[in-house]
C-alpha cells in the first residue's frame, strides 16, 4: 500500500506536469535488491533441499537471474496496473551491462580519489544472512534482558598475605561493590609469582557475558577515585586465565553500574575504539554463523546464546558471579529475516564519506534542494552532521562484484576497471577478484545520473540533469535519499561530470546547484490501517494493493489515496472511503452517459478546443456564468494545491467541483433548457448542450491526473475516437482564465442555493412527501435578492418542489418552521404541526454555532499580527462575514424567544 501511495502521487504529478506542457521524463526500473532477492532464492533452495553453496556462485547466480525473470516483473506489472505513465522504452535493472559498468566506473573513481578503503572495523553482522550490513538495515526494539555482574580477581594483589602465614580465612574486597565478598578459598587465583592467595577484584556489569572471552582489557576512568590505586594494574580474566590490563578510559562512567567496564575490542564499536586508542589486541570469538570459534576455548562450537548460558553457570560455579539483575536492553535486528545482529569486527570495503556529506550538506543549506514537509530539512541535516563511514561491501554472491584483485604472490590489491592480466607491482598472474559484492544502494544512489548515461556526456544527462522532483517515504530518506544526494554532488561536479566537446567546466559556486541529483524532495507519509495501526503480517492487518484494485477499482483507489495524502499525517486507509470513491467514478459516468443522450437527442457536434478556462462556452443564463466562475476558480486551486503537493487538497477541489456543483446543480438547472420537447426552443437547447460538453470535456482534463482511466474512456467518446491528441494525458491542463471569473454570479448562485437547501431541509423536518409541492413565503428586505429569486422561480420551484413562492412584507424569524439567513427567511406552508421542543433545541444549538463563529472572527480581527499579516481580502472578507453573522444571531434570539426559550 505504501508503494501505491508512492506511485500514485509521482503519477499525478507527472501527468499534471505533462499535460501542462513540460517536458516530462518519468524512469521506471528496479534494483536488484541483494541481500532479499538472494535471500527468496535461498529459501527456495531450501524447499528443494540444497543449499546455495552446493550450487556454487555462477550455478547459484544462474538461478537468481531465473527467478528475477519470473518474479521481477510483478512490481512493474502492477505499476501498469496503477496507470504509472512512464517512459517505458527507457525502463533500467540496476544489473543491467551499462549500469554496472557505470558502477565500476563510479568504484574505481572513488578509489583514486583516496575515499575508498579497506579495513578493519566493527559492522552489523547478520548470521542468516551471512553479510555485514548497514545501519540503517538494523532495527532496534527494547526487550527484557539480564544485567550480569561478574568479578575479575586483580593480579598480584593479595588482600592479607599475613593471613596465609596464620591460615586464617580472610574475605576478599570487591572494589566497586561495597559489602559483597566470598570466602577467599572459593577463589583461588594465581599471582604474579604463581602461587594461591586471596585477592581483590574488580567487578564489572555487562549484558552479553559470553563475549567476554575476547576480553582484552578492563577500563575505569581516571577520575574515579575507587580505582586510583589499580591504574595500571591487570586482571585474570575468569574462564580463561588471560592476564589483560586495567586501563583509564572515558568508556568507562563512574555513574553507571560498577564504573568498571569489559572492554571487547572484536564484538563492540565503542570497544573497538577504546582498542584503538591504547592499542589493544582484537580476538574474536564469535563466527559468522553466530557461533564460538576457536579463539572462545571449551566453549567452540557453540551457539552464542547457549555459550551466555554456559559461561553464566561456569563463572557461578567458580564463584566469579556477583549476580544477575533484570534489565532492559535494545536489541538490533536484521530488517530482512529479522535475526539478532552481531556487533562483530570485520574486514570491509568502507567509503570516507566526510567529503561527501560537506557538499551533500552545503547544497541543502543553500537551498539547492528542498524538503517538503520542511521539518525533514533538519532532520536530514542532523544525521548526516553526524554520518560514519560507510560499509560498502557485503558477504554475498549476488550484487555487482567488487572489481579488486589480490595477487597470490605479493599480496597486492589492485582495484581496476578491467579484469587484470597480471599484478601491477610483482607481474605475478595468480589474481584472485574479491569475493564480496556492493551494498544494493551503493548502485541505487548513482541512479540520477547513471541512468541518463554517465560517464558519458550524453543529450539526455544535459537535458534532464538535475532532475525535479523525487518523491519517496521517509523510512528510506538516510538509505538513499541522502546517498543519492551525496554521491550526485560528488560525481556531477569536476571532475566527473563530463563534458561536452567545447563545454569548460564552471566555477565551484556555478557548478554546485546543477550537480544536485534533484531539485526537491516530497516525503510522503505511511499508510496504516483503519484504526491508525501499521500494517503488518503479524498483526495480520495487511491489504493486498492489487486485492483493493480488483474489489474498487483502480481509479477509486488512486482517487481514495491522494484524498487522504496531507502532508506530515500519517494516513489511516479505509475500504469505506475507497467505496465512496467507487460511487464518485459511477457518478461521472452517469453523467456522461445524460450528456451523450443529449448530444445524440439534439444532434449537436461538438469540438472542444484546448486554452485558459472552457474555450466557447456561451454563458447565456445565472448557471453559465456561475458554473464557469466556479470551474476557473477551481482550476486555479487544484493547481495551486498540486504546487504544493497537497494532494489532498487537490482531490477534494475537484470531488466537491464535479459531484457537488457540476452534477448536483448545473445539470439539474440546465435539464429544462435540454428540453425541447417541452418547450425548449433548439436554439437554446444546442447552446446548452454545447456548453454542457465543453465543461464536461474541460473537468475530465481537470481530473485526469487522479483518475486517469474513466477520464480516458469518457474523452475518447467524447471525439468518437478521433480526438485532437493521442491521449488525455497529452491535453492541455486546465488554467484559471480571470476573464471568466464572476464574483456576482456565484454570490446571487450562493443565494439561491441557500434558498433551494433551506425548503428542502424543512420538508425534511415536517416530513412532506417527496413527490408532494408546498407553497413557502420568503421575506426578503433587499430588493435585488427579491428580483433575483423572482427571475429564478422555475429553478426554485423545480429543484425544492415548490408550487408557489409569495414575498411577505414582515421578517419570518419568529415563526416556528422557518429557515433565516442573513439574505432572506423562508417559511414552508404546510399544516402538519412543528415539534416545539426539537425546534427550539435546534435553534439553540444553531445559536451556539453563530456565536463560536463569531469568537473566532472577533479573536482575529483583535490580532495586530494578523491582521498585519493577512490579506487585506482575506480581512475584509471575515468583517464581512462578522456582519452577516450579527444578523443572524439576533433572527437566532428572537426566534428563540418566541418558542419560550
Amino acid at each position: 500500500m505504501g508503494h501505491m501511495l508512492n506511485h500514485t502521487q509521482m503519477d499525478i504529478i507527472v501527468r499534471w506536469h505533462r499535460m501542462r506542457g513540460d517536458l516530462t521524463l518519468w524512469l521506471p526500473g528496479t534494483d536488484h535488491a541483494g541481500i532479499a532477492t538472494q535471500m527468496m532464492v535461498e529459501r527456495q533452495l531450501a524447499s528443494e533441499g540444497k543449499k546455495r553453496r552446493e550450487l556454487g556462485r555462477e550455478a547459484f547466480i544462474e538461478r537468481v537471474w531465473e527467478w528475477k525473470k519470473h518474479y521481477g516483473g510483478v512490481i512493474l506489472d502492477q505499476m501498469k496496473r496503477l496507470g504509472d505513465s512512464v517512459d517505458w522504452d527507457r525502463e533500467y535493472f540496476t544489473m543491467d551491462a551499462n549500469l554496472s559498468q557505470a558502477v565500476r566506473e563510479t568504484f574505481v573513481r572513488l578509489y583514486e580519489d583516496g575515499l575508498i578503503y579497506r579495513g578493519k572495523y566493527i559492522v552489523n553482522w547478520c548470521p542468516r544472512c551471512g553479510t555485514a550490513i548497514s545501519d540503517l538495515e538494523v532495527k532496534h526494539e527494547e526487550v527484557a534482558g539480564k544485567l550480569y555482574e561478574i568479578r575479575y580477581p586483580v593480579v598480584g594483589e593479595s588482600a592479607l598475605r599475613a593471613s596465609e602465614r596464620t591460615g586464617a580465612s580472610v574475605p576478599t574486597r570487591d572494589i566497586g561493590q561495597p559489602g559483597a565478598s566470598v570466602p577467599t578459598q572459593a577463589v583461588p587465583t594465581q599471582d604474579v609469582e604463581g602461587s594461591a592467595v586471596p585477592t581483590q577484584f574488580i567487578t564489572v556489569a555487562t549484558t552479553r557475558p559470553e563475549t567476554m572471552l575476547g576480553d582484552t582489557a578492563v577500563a575505569v576512568n581516571e577520575f574515579d577515585e575507587r580505582y586510583k590505586a589499580l591504574h595500571g594494574k591487570s586482571v585474570r580474566l575468569p574462564l580463561v586465565g588471560r592476564e589483560i590490563p586495567i586501563i583509564t578510559d572515558e568508556l568507562a562512567q563512574p555513574e553507571f553500574g560498577t564504573g568498571a567496564v569489559k572492554v571487547t575490542p572484536s564484538h563492540d564499536p565503542n570497544d573497538f575504539a577504546a582498542g584503538l586508542r591504547h592499542k589493544l589486541p582484537q580476538i574474536d570469538v564469535i563466527d559468522e554463523h553466530g557461533r564460538m570459534n576457536e579463539n572462545a576455548g571449551a566453549y567452540a562450537g557453540m551457539d552464542r546464546f547457549e555459550a551466555r548460558q554456559q559461561v553464566v553457570a561456569d563463572l557461578e560455579a567458580q564463584g566469579f558471579l556477583v549476580g544477575i539483575k533484570d534489565y532492559t536492553i535494545s536489541i538490533g535486528k536484521c530488517d530482512r529475516c529479522k535475526t539478532i545482529v552481531e556487533p562483530r569486527l570485520s574486514e570491509q570495503w568502507f567509503i570516507k564519506v566526510e567529503p561527501l556529506a560537506k557538499r551533500a550538506i552545503e547544497v541543502v543549506e543553500k537551498g539547492y534542494i528542498g524538503f517538503t514537509p520542511a521539518n525533514y530539512t533538519q532532520i536530514y541535516l542532523n544525521w548526516m552532521n553526524n554520518i560514519h563511514d560507510w560499509c560498502i561491501s557485503r558477504q554475498l554472491w549476488w550484487g555487482h562484484r567488487i572489481p579488486a584483485w589480490r595477487c597470490g604472490d605479493c599480496g597486492e590489491m589492485i582495484v581496476a576497471r578491467e579484469t587484470p592480466a597480471a599484478c601491477t607491482k610483482c607481474k605475478g598472474t595468480r589474481l584472485e577478484q574479491d569475493s564480496d559484492v556492493l551494498d544494493t544502494w551503493f548502485s541505487s544512489g548513482l541512479l540520477p545520473f547513471t541512468t541518463l548515461g554517465w560517464p558519458n556526456a550524453t543529450r539526455d544527462l544535459e537535458v534532464f540533469y538535475p532532475t525535479s522532483l523525487l518523491i519517496t517515504g521517509f523510512d528510506i530518506l538516510f538509505f538513499w535519499v541522502a546517498r543519492m544526494i551525496m554521491l550526485g554532488c560528488w560525481f556531477m561536479m569536476p571532475p566527473h561530470r563530463p563534458l561536452r566537446e567545447g563545454e569548460e567546466a564552471l566555477p565551484y559556486e556555478e557548478a554546485l546547484p546543477r550537480s544536485v541529483p534533484f531539485k526537491d524532495v516530497y516525503i510522503h507519509a505511511l499508510v496504516r490501517d483503519a484504526d491508525r495501526q501499521k500494517m503488518s503480517k503479524t498483526k495480520g492487518n495487511v491489504l493486498d494493493p492489487i486485492e483493493v484494485i480488483a474489489k474498487y477499482g483502480t481509479d477509486a483507489t488512486r482517487f481514495t489515496l491522494a484524498a487522504m495524502s496531507s502532508p506530515g499525517t500519517d494516513i489511516a486507509f479505509n475500504p469505506s472511503r475507497t467505496e465512496g470513491y467507487r460511487a464518485f467514478a459511477n457518478k461521472i459516468w452517469n453523467a456522461a452517459r445524460f450528456m451523450f443522450m443529449n448530444v445524440d437527442r439534439i444532434g449537436v457536434s461538438v469540438r472542444p478546443s484546448f486554452g485558459e478556462g472552457v474555450a466557447e462556452f456561451q454563458a447565456a443564463t445565472l448557471e453559465d456564468r456561475w458554473i464557469l466562475s466556479r470551474f476557473n476558480r477551481v482550476a486555479g486551486e487544484v493547481s495551486d494545491a498540486l504546487t504544493a503537493y497537497r494532494f489532498d487538497d487537490a482531490a477534494r477541489a475537484i470531488y466537491d467541483f464535479f459531484w457537488g456543483e457540476f452534477c448536483d446543480w448545473y445539470i439539474e438547472l440546465v435539464k429544462p433548457r435540454l428540453d425541447v420537447e417541452n418547450g425548449a426552443t433548439r436554439e437554446a437547447a444546442e447552446v446548452a448542450c454545447g456548453n454542457l460538453v465543453r465543461l464536461f470535456e474541460a473537468s475530465l482534463r481537470l481530473l485526469h491526473p487522479v483518475m486517469p482511466f474513466i477520464t480516458e474512456e469518457i474523452w475518447h467518446a467524447i471525439y468518437d475516437g478521433a480526438p485532437p491528441v493521442k491521449s488525455l494525458a497529452l491535453a492541455a491542463y486546465p488554467t484559471a482564465a480571470h476573464e471568466q471569473f464572476d464574483l456576482g454570479a456565484e454570490t446571487e448562485m450562493a443565494i439561491l442555493q441557500d434558498l433551494i437547501v433551506s425548503v428542502r431541509n424543512l420538508r425534511a423536518e415536517l416530513k412532506v412527501g417527496q413527490k408532494e409541492k408546498v407553497p413557502v413565503q420568503v421575506y426578503a428586505e433587499d430588493a435585488a435578492v427579491r428580483e433575483l429569486i423572482s427571475g429564478n422561480l422555475g429553478a426554485v420551484e423545480r429543484l425544492a418542489h415548490v408550487s408557489e413562492v409569495s414575498f411577505v412584507a414582515e421578517s419570518l424569524a419568529k415563526l416556528a418552521g422557518a429557515r433565516h439567513t442573513s439574505r432572506f427567511d423562508v417559511h414552508v406552508v404546510y399544516e402538519r404541526p412543528i415539534d416545539v421542543g426539537a425546534e427550539r433545541e435546534r435553534l439553540r444549538k444553531e445559536l451556539e454555532r453563530i456565536e463560536k463563529e463569531m469568537s473566532n472572527g472577533q479573536r482575529q480581527l483583535g490580532n495586530e499580527q494578523f491582521l498585519a499579516k493577512a490579506p487585506a481580502a482575506v480581512v475584509e472578507g471575515i468583517r464581512k462575514r462578522m456582519a452577516e453573522l450579527e444578523v443572524l444571531r439576533e433572527k437566532t434570539r428572537s426566534k428563540v424567544e418566541e418558542l419560550g426559550a
